[in-house]
């Protein structure tokens, strides 16, 4: 006649998963956690444009609200992993564009990842120099400061608002030059003779406001890369100040680093 159980053995995990270690951690993880992890392995395993299922179907799956599935499904989205394409779903996303920290223009970095790089002017006008930007671009205040907004795409898809600060004092004519120009920085080598060396670049984050969010093709709230660039020529003369909000969930940058020597 087999012995009963005790109370001790009743109480005992190991009884329930036959002392199964990776049972047991199984079910110790939160339902949240199994959910995010069966997601983030669809990212890995399943090409871009691959639908998710739907919330409803991932609810019933690991029993857990709606509003669960909801947020690990945004914060997948946040991290760039999946893309809500609004009144179809949810899909696997396109890998992050990888951008290097190095002193080049758009249309260089974009044709470097074998992307096609288009602009669209958003606008262009003349401002007066508060006295912050007077002492970035090396002139008074008050004078009068090319700005050019735009709006910048890969493969016809918007990555981000470029804003770029110039002096006309230093560059006459710059606004009716940039006719003949695909690009600023040739612009400015081939007409004036300028040619950049070397810039500070400071990266924030930042959130995307209701008009950032309608030119990027993004919701309001979603995190953006905020890039602020001052640019030098060779003579160690400011040439440029500018302000970029970049998707967060299409682009990444990579930066090389070594210890300095000595």
């Amino acid at each position: 006649m087999a012995a009963a159980p005790n109370e001790q053995d009743a109480g005992n995990p190991e009884s329930v998963t036959g002392g199964d270690p990776a049972a047991e951690g199984a079910a110790r993880e939160p339902k949240y956690y199994r959910l995010k992890k069966h997601l983030q392995e669809l990212t890995q395993t399943q090409p871009p444009g691959t639908p998710v299922p739907p919330e409803r179907t991932l609810a019933g799956e690991f029993d857990i609200s709606r509003t669960t599935v909801r947020q690990a499904l945004q914060e997948l989205v946040i991290e760039g992993r999946l893309e809500r394409i609004q009144g179809r779903g949810t899909f696997v996303a396109k890998p992050k564009v990888a951008q290097s920290l190095q002193l080049t223009s758009y249309t260089e970095d974009m044709r470097a990842q074998g992307l096609e790089p288009t602009s669209r002017l958003i606008d262009i006008g003349y401002v007066s120099a508060d006295d912050q930007l007077a002492e970035r671009l090396a002139i008074k205040p008050g004078n009068r400061v090319l700005r050019i907004e735009r709006l910048r795409l890969a493969n016809a898809e918007p990555m981000a608002i470029e804003t770029t600060h110039l002096s006309t004092k230093r560059f006459p004519s710059l606004r009716r030059t940039l006719d003949r120009y695909t690009s600023l920085y040739t612009a400015l080598g081939e007409a004036y003779d300028v040619h950049l060396a070397e810039a500070e670049e400071t990266i924030e984050t930042a959130l995307a406001n209701p008009r950032e969010a309608g030119l990027l093709s993004t919701d309001v709230g979603m995190p953006l890369l905020l890039l602020s660039r001052h640019s030098f020529d060779t003579s160690g003369e400011p040439v440029e100040w500018v302000r970029s909000v970049y998707r967060g969930d299409r682009y990444k940058f990579v930066a090389r680093l070594q210890r300095p020597q000595g």
